[in-house]
């Protein structure tokens, strides 16, 4: 059976809109009008404070050991705004297992997403020319953001600079590999974050 894309998209925006609702967020979908945001929410438990955020989400539909998303430049692209988040959703295939959700700050998605693919392209136990799939083709995995799961809470910082980064530590010696660095214009190019 041929994926429905554009149903498989909207399994996770409404997936994700359900989502913040129950976390107190009033979210609204964008319909496609607005570049690297689907849903924009206003958190309402707080009248003084009124926080918004900015989501793009992005759905895969398969086995759940075999959850991975296609990341590629624009999803690698800095935030531009302190409040620019993924959701990612993993739906599997078979209906009676339930959605899974990862919550990830724009930049983070966008580092894992870079370091990820030029570690798997640049690896020197590879022959040279074997690994030619450029950035804009970055699969990532779903162990890399398994410590994103769930973590609606996260979406309450003030900043998504002050999100803790949860990828995994290899992740972190890679990026200061000259073979494998950082996206042009990433801010942690200019200070990498512990984690």
């Amino acid at each position: 059976m041929a994926t429905d894309t554009k149903l498989t998209k909207s399994i996770g925006e409404h997936h994700v809109a359900a989502e913040l609702a129950r976390h107190g967020w009033a979210a609204a979908l964008t319909r496609d009008g607005l570049a690297r945001t689907d849903l924009l929410a206003v958190h309402t438990h707080d009248e003084a404070r009124r926080s918004m955020i900015e989501v793009q989400v992005k759905t895969t539909l398969n086995k759940p050991e075999s959850f991975n998303w296609l990341l590629g430049l624009k999803a690698q692209a800095p935030a531009v705004s302190p409040r620019e988040w993924f959701v990612l959703v993993g739906a599997p295939t078979d209906v009676t297992l339930q959605l899974r959700s990862f919550v990830i700050p724009r930049d983070h998605v966008a580092a894992a997403a870079w370091i990820g693919h030029q570690t798997w392209r640049t690896d020197p136990t590879i022959a040279p020319g074997k690994r030619n799939v450029g950035p804009d083709q970055s699969r990532v995995g779903v162990d890399i953001f398994a410590g994103y799961e769930g973590r609606w809470d996260l979406l309450h910082a003030e900043h998504t600079d002050d999100v803790p980064v949860l990828l995994p530590g290899w992740m972190r010696d890679n990026a200061q590999l000259e073979r494998v660095g950082l996206p042009p214009e990433h801010p942690w190019r200019a200070r990498l974050p512990e984690w």
